[in-house]
């Protein structure tokens, strides 16, 4: 039998992401290991999987049919390896998550409950990264996973890509910054900007936006809770910046608008940090897939 499961899981994960780049990154592979996989497969059979000059890549028929194989069993495949694991006594451990991401909560907690059902003898905290710093208490065994869109060069440390993002500039529909396509740095100088309660210093539009042009804007005023954050903005308190997924449903129900900072936009990535020799246990791999999977499914609006 030639088709593996990491065959199937390479399709699945190739179809939920739409290109090879994400889909290896979400398989822990390079892109050219699983190019050659799914080559391999295109080989043996005499077969094309995918119409390659769509974007994102679509499945020929062929693909379709082994995509509807690795949907039938890898769930079952799946919930056995869950059911030997906890039969093996390997279910119990502890996760401690620190974030550094205040609207990451959206889809953490229905992402916790759940991982709390599929593993509820692990111990689960969470707290936020506001008063310390998370990823030297990573390294130290103080917390067991980092939330946090800053990547560190570290031989101890492990870090899964769970999704990107572009950071938006909000304001109300009708602000006199609206009208432009997309923001400077100049343009924040008379403005209030609305934060989360996190220092100036570990917020992404000051380090990468306001800072190498030397601008600082007018006041900064901060909130804890995005939506209230999102109510401000839209009351003409000030302007703030958010990642796109947190605002689809703002945006779609014209509460306020958006632009890009800088002509060609301000991208990150949002990782989990776990510690490298921990980066094989199963229960920390499977709160890091579930985590991809619910912003693959908040994304798309639908379960994958």
């Amino acid at each position: 039998m030639f088709v593996e499961l990491r065959h199937l899981r390479s399709l699945k994960t190739i179809n939920e992401t739409g290109n090879l780049s994400q889909a290896a990154a979400r398989l822990h592979l390079t892109q050219s290991a699983l190019s050659h996989q799914i080559k391999a497969v295109e080989s043996y059979f005499g077969i094309s999987l995918y119409l390659r000059k769509n974007k994102p890549l679509k499945l020929t028929p062929a693909g379709r049919h082994l995509l509807r194989l690795a949907e039938q069993l890898l769930p079952q495949v799946e919930a056995t390896e869950y059911e030997l694991k906890r039969m093996a006594g390997m279910e119990a451990g502890r996760l401690h998550i620190t974030i550094e991401c205040h609207s990451c909560f959206e889809w953490l907690i229905p992402t916790l409950d759940t991982y709390r059902q599929r593993w509820p003898d692990v111990e689960v905290d969470i707290r936020m990264g506001n008063n310390f710093a998370p990823l030297p208490s990573l390294i130290q065994g103080d917390v067991d996973l980092v939330i946090s869109s800053d990547r560190i060069v570290n031989d101890a440390l492990y870090f899964a890509p769970l999704f990107d993002f572009e950071a938006l500039a909000i304001m109300p529909n009708d602000h006199i910054l609206s009208q432009k396509h997309w923001l400077e740095p100049v343009d924040f100088a008379d403005q209030v900007l609305i934060t989360y309660p996190v220092a100036t210093n570990r917020l992404d539009i000051f380090n990468h936006f306001l800072n190498p042009a030397k601008i600082l804007p007018k006041e900064v005023r901060q909130s804890e809770l995005t939506a209230m954050l999102l109510q401000l903005v839209a009351s003409r308190r000030g302007i703030a910046v958010l990642p796109d997924w947190v605002l689809t449903e703002y945006l779609h129900a014209n509460y306020v608008t958006a632009r890009s900072l800088g002509e060609s936009g301000l991208y990150g990535t949002v990782f989990a940090a776990i510690r490298k020799r921990e980066a094989s246990q199963a229960y920390l791999l499977d709160f890091i897939q579930l985590a991809q999977q619910a912003m693959l499914e908040k994304r798309t609006g639908s379960k994958a």
